[in-house]
């Protein structure tokens, strides 16, 4: 299986992603602006979906259409 970010570029577990937009997160008042940078992603079962942590949200699952490798 083979994960990719929104520019194409192959994602593995621990690599840096950047956000291309602006994301508010569901269930929070948290909103996550475009260019904020993820730390070490883990790769989940669906190559469209990562797992990751940000400094304000824990446990945080992201689609690959919206980050692309820092």
């Amino acid at each position: 299986m083979e994960v990719r970010d929104a520019n194409g570029a192959v994602l593995k577990d621990g690599d840096n992603v950047t956000l291309i937009k602006d994301l508010k997160v569901k269930g929070t008042s948290v909103t996550l602006k475009r260019g904020t940078l993820v730390k070490g992603i883990r790769l989940t079962g669906d190559p469209e979906e990562i797992d990751c942590k940000v400094e304000k949200v824990k446990g945080l699952v992201l689609r690959t259409e919206f980050v692309k490798k820092a």
